[in-house]
């Protein structure tokens, strides 16, 4: 299978060609160097020059905290860029479209709610979710409207290797890290009371494959653990990990406006049309990420090194 992946340098992106890859898939990697989808005309040049057969669509902004200082680009790399590669997907002969969304739509749920399904009415809070939701709803439409085969993930948090540190897990890790370096004993951290679905991005990729081989066009899927578990286990976890006694301590800086207190969802649609099965347990991805922290940490301090010598 031809699949051109956008977002290919990023966290889940970066993983995704890899598996592909794996699987014998001959994979086009896009990223911002290569088009901003955010320009129709950049979007149409590269799905051309490349005549993928399918589309994995992951670019975009992702971090919900960055779509409140700025919602309007947010929106233009999350809700436009999508209409832009459905387009081009549509002109030039793309059988299938994969539109990666988020569990951040469905908004402040009750524990009633839970765990939240494909049928859960969306109520998104925050601007990175609002564009999310927007960005479903149009490939939904190249579906009902043009006959583009579209298949939309509503992806819970997923963590591993490769996840940047301004999210949550790898944040803590890093500063484990740089403490065992330093000698410093505070972990700075946000809110600890949250609940949320992770899942090992190496376990996500896999399920975005199989739902681009076995999905329904235009449907919607879930992709999750069905797990919930809380930051300040997640936190205590990574800490308990640590070479040193160390201790959380809340940063101001990093409390979020609105933040959803508890995420779960439900994988079972997905398992059901996939057979699909996490592989990595929680412990086990943790383990991973604390010790790619670490070598992180160790070729910072080495580069700073070199720097000052030369």
């Amino acid at each position: 299978m031809r699949a051109l992946v956008t977002g290919s340098l990023g966290f889940a992106g970066t993983h995704l060609c890899q598996h592909l890859a794996e699987m014998g898939d001959d994979v086009i990697g896009v990223d911002r160097d290569d088009a901003d989808l955010t320009d129709p005309s950049a979007t149409e040049r590269v799905v051309a020059a490349h005549h993928p057969e399918v589309v994995y669509h992951l670019a975009g902004a992702a971090d919900v905290g960055s779509s409140w200082r700025d919602p309007i680009g947010t929106w233009e790399a999350n809700a436009t860029a999508t209409l832009h590669v459905l387009e081009a997907a549509r002109s030039h002969g793309v059988r299938r479209v994969l539109v990666v969304s988020s569990a951040d739509v469905y908004g402040i749920v009750d524990a009633a709610d839970l765990p939240l399904t494909e049928e859960t009415e969306a109520r998104p809070t925050s601007p990175y979710a609002a564009s999310k939701l927007a960005a479903e709803q149009l490939a939904r439409q190249a579906w009902l409207g043009h006959g583009l085969e579209t298949i939309r993930v509503r992806a819970f948090n997923h963590i591993g290797p490769g996840q940047r540190p301004d999210f949550v897990a790898p944040a803590i890790a890093i500063a484990i890290a740089q403490n065992e370096r330093t000698g410093a004993g505070d972990v700075p951290i946000g809110d600890l009371s949250p609940r949320r679905d992770f899942t090992d991005v190496r376990d996500v990729v896999r399920a975005y494959r199989l739902l681009m081989d076995q999905g329904e066009p235009g449907d919607v899927y879930c992709v999750c653990s069905g797990q919930d578990l809380a930051i300040q286990d997640l936190a205590d976890t990574l800490v308990s990990m640590a070479e040193a006694p160390m201790r959380l301590q809340t940063d101001a800086d990093r409390l979020r406006p609105v933040d959803i207190p508890v995420l779960r969802g439900s994988s079972d649609k997905l398992r059901r049309t996939t057979g699909w099965e996490p592989r990595h347990t929680i412990a086990d991805t943790l383990a991973d990420l604390m010790a790619e922290s670490r070598l992180r940490v160790h070729a910072d301090i080495a580069t700073q090194e070199t720097r000052r010598t030369t």
